[in-house]
């Protein structure tokens, strides 16, 4: 048996917050198909807020107005992932509903990827 290959779309949105058009915050929407579910699912990515701009509510802002998007887009769920050391990134995900599913499993393919 061999591996076949089929070629899926995917879309993404940015969602971010500018001071002076400078962009302090963002986070990436993707919206992915799996033919599991008829309805989308949303795959949350690279939430981040510059670090003076902390402790602001912006990553309760743009999370929220995420989270309001993959529903408009008809996601059945949204996935996120954080690293071990973001406790703080925990408790905000946690305090908008989401829960801890599990561990994610990570190959860096190229570069140095965090």
């Amino acid at each position: 048996m061999e591996v076949e290959q089929k070629d899926i779309s995917a879309l993404g949105v940015k969602l971010c917050v500018n001071d002076c058009e400078k962009e302090v915050g963002r986070a990436y929407l993707y919206i992915l198909h799996n033919d599991l579910h008829k309805e989308p699912f949303g795959f949350l990515e690279d939430v981040f807020v510059e670090e003076a701009y902390r402790g602001q509510g912006l990553g309760t802002k743009i999370l929220t107005a995420l989270i309001d998007e993959a529903k408009r887009r008809g996601c059945y769920k949204l996935v996120g992932t954080s690293r071990h050391a973001r406790p703080k990134v925990h408790e905000l995900y946690k305090s908008l509903g989401f829960k801890d599913q599990g561990r994610e499993f990570r190959l860096d393919l190229a570069g140095d990827n965090g």
